[in-house]
């Protein structure tokens, strides 16, 4: 019997963990890092995130002690509005939950209402189920999630696709992590209708608006990134055209930004076209002037709603 017993192999656990030699060498450091190199301001969802990490982290080292441990929820939702960094953070958070491994794969699937809800009887449970088996082992983004419920129209199909997400998001919680995002106040609304959601949601983070010199730093990161820059009288141009166009509507933060330069380069581009008489250096290739802002609408129209000027 002792003989037999000698032959039983035994895995000894840790008595002790050191928690920042785990940080430096699981990868989390370099999520974190590269996650405040690509992202401008958001202080607070960055603030959540470390903490997120510093809870998973220590609950990975407690089972490796042997203690006892359930999987912790990790659904979240990520409130705030369009062009805030939800669907990048996502992607980061893909891959910090697969560095410490709470998730197979680390990929993120990225879906709409059309994605999951049929137009007719039987058509939404196999798109559903297909999104899901998509997504298992990653992330699963559902932007806009509240379109998933629709009380005023009684045919409507997104409570069949609402139930089954429900199930896997209880069933499979250690094969798939659901994000929620979307409007704030939406989002409320959608939480105090569907209660069965909100007890699955563990974590909520809330994505602040960009202020004017966030925004500008992320317009000059944008431009660096395709080779362009701003002359001294481009920057100021881009300084009141932010000032400008964050108090119309329509307004969806960087992503705004972004289509402004779009059209900016589009002026530079008929400006130098028409205008250039002789050979063009890289600099004024490559250069966004004060009139290929100024000739934005947000200029000559203020007083019109602007969708992307």
């Amino acid at each position: 019997m002792a003989a037999a017993e000698a032959l039983i192999e035994t895995t000894e656990l840790p008595a002790t963990v050191d928690l920042r030699a785990e940080f430096e060498t699981s990868g989390v450091k370099d999520v974190l890092e590269e996650l405040d190199r690509e992202l401008i301001g958001l202080a607070p969802v960055k603030r959540r995130i470390r903490e997120t990490a510093a809870l998973l982290l220590v609950e990975r080292a407690r089972r490796s002690m042997g203690l006892a441990h359930e999987t912790p929820t990790l659904h979240m939702s990520f409130t705030g509005n369009p062009g805030t960094g939800k669907t990048t953070v996502a992607l980061r958070m893909a891959n910090l939950l697969h560095r410490l491994g709470y998730i197979r794969k680390g990929h993120l699937v990225s879906v709409t209402r059309d994605d999951l809800v049929g137009q007719y009887i039987g058509h939404t449970a196999p798109k559903t189920k297909e999104i899901l088996k998509k997504a298992m082992g990653g992330v699963l983004f559902i932007d806009e999630a509240y379109y998933l419920y629709r009380p005023e129209n009684e045919r409507d199909y997104g409570q069949e696709s609402i139930e089954i997400l429900l199930q896997v998001m209880e069933n499979q919680r250690d094969d798939l992590v659901v994000i929620l995002a979307g409007y704030s106040d939406r989002m409320d609304r959608f939480f105090e209708s569907n209660p069965g959601f909100r007890s699955r949601i563990a974590h909520h983070i809330d994505f602040p608006d960009y202020n004017d010199d966030e925004l500008f730093r992320i317009a000059e990161t944008m431009l660096a990134r395709q080779n362009y820059q701003l002359d001294q009288d481009g920057g100021k141009a881009l300084v009141d055209y932010i000032a400008k166009r964050r108090t119309q509507p329509h307004f969806a933060n960087a992503r705004s930004i972004r289509n402004a330069l779009d059209r900016a380069r589009l002026r530079q581009a008929n400006r130098l076209f028409e205008h250039s008489t002789g050979a063009l250096d890289a600099h004024a290739l490559s250069t966004i002037a004060a009139e290929d802002i100024r000739a934005s609408r947000v200029f000559t129209a203020p007083a019109f709603p602007v969708q992307g000027t």
